[in-house]
């Protein structure tokens, strides 16, 4: 690791935290494709998952010094198998702009967890070759995990009790 601005460690350039003893990256979005790429590199091959997070109620939660807390997260959990090593990525997404580079040409198994975090918090994902709905229909309105959407309701028909 490299030195850092204000006693933080850092690595390929970004702030590096520890969460429960995984090493955790926190590159900005500008940084992510190439951070992935240079993991990849060092032996990280496979994206085990990548999900979207929405902070709405919790922009004040602990960040490393120079990460500015935006609505919005994308976490991916990368695996190094042949040195039995995980990371994780922590990006930054802001709700004014919400997109992030597509991992999908370096790992091509998190197309549909894209997909899952587009559907659900509209984040969406820069050369992603079918950014389309996965869980929700077409013509759905919203992105139903972001924390401000409505819950709603579907009335449920019991059938009549005989005494």
């Amino acid at each position: 690791m490299d030195g850092a601005a204000e006693g933080t460690p850092k690595m390929h350039g970004c702030p590096v935290t520890q969460s429960h003893g995984q090493e955790v990256i926190h590159p900005t979005r500008e940084q992510y494709l190439d951070v992935a790429k240079s993991l990849a590199d060092e032996g990280y091959t496979m994206a085990l998952d990548l999900c979207g997070v929405d902070y709405l109620q919790h922009m004040s939660r602990p960040l490393p010094y120079g990460i500015v807390p935006e609505r919005f997260e994308v976490v991916v959990q990368l695996l190094d198998i042949g040195n039995r090593r995980r990371t994780r990525l922590r990006v930054q997404v802001p709700e004014s702009d919400p997109v992030v580079a597509s991992l999908f040409d370096l790992h091509p198994g998190i197309e549909a967890p894209e997909r899952e975090t587009y559907d659900m918090f509209g984040i969406e994902f820069d050369d992603h070759p079918d950014l389309t709905r996965i869980l929700m229909p077409e013509d759905w309105d919203g992105h139903p995990l972001r924390k401000d959407f409505g819950l709603g309701s579907i009335p449920v028909q019991f059938k009549e009790v005989h005494a």
